[in-house]
């Protein structure tokens, strides 16, 4: 095989199997001359990714050790983050205060941030913390 430009490989069998490359086309190639079926890209390997080291920074501490996490938005990134935070530390008491807890956590989901909370065990209030949570003894 010469070589060829990009222009000429449009309708080439290396663009029509997948072949994002010169090289998996060679092996394609090399693998139909010694009568091997060419099975390119076909199988799906799950892994995970190694998880990397993230700090977390509470808004903040009462004096009994209760954590406030303050909240006017209620991202994936946040709702997600306090998960892994509770299941690597379930020492931490983190409670958050939000600014409307009956805020849906999506335009397409009816489950609130007080949906939320409640099926996460996390306790949380609206605008204030409680006088309760501050009276509270360790």
């Amino acid at each position: 095989m010469g070589y060829r430009t990009p222009a000429d490989k449009l309708g080439d069998v290396g663009l029509r199997e997948g072949f994002r490359s010169g090289l998996e086309e060679k092996v394609a190639d090399q693998l139909r001359a010694l009568g091997i079926e060419v099975k390119f890209e076909e199988r799906k390997v799950k892994y995970t990714k190694p998880a990397r080291t993230a700090t977390y920074t509470p808004d903040f501490e009462l004096p009994n050790g209760i954590i406030i996490e303050t909240k006017g938005r209620f991202v994936t990134a946040d709702r997600q983050k306090h998960i892994l935070i509770k299941a690597q530390h379930p020492e931490l008491d983190i409670r958050f205060v939000f600014s409307n807890s009956k805020a849906k956590i999506s335009k397409t989901s009816a489950t609130t941030y007080a949906d939320w909370c409640r099926k996460n065990g996390f306790p949380f209030a609206d605008k204030t913390i409680p006088l309760g949570w501050i009276k509270e003894t360790p």
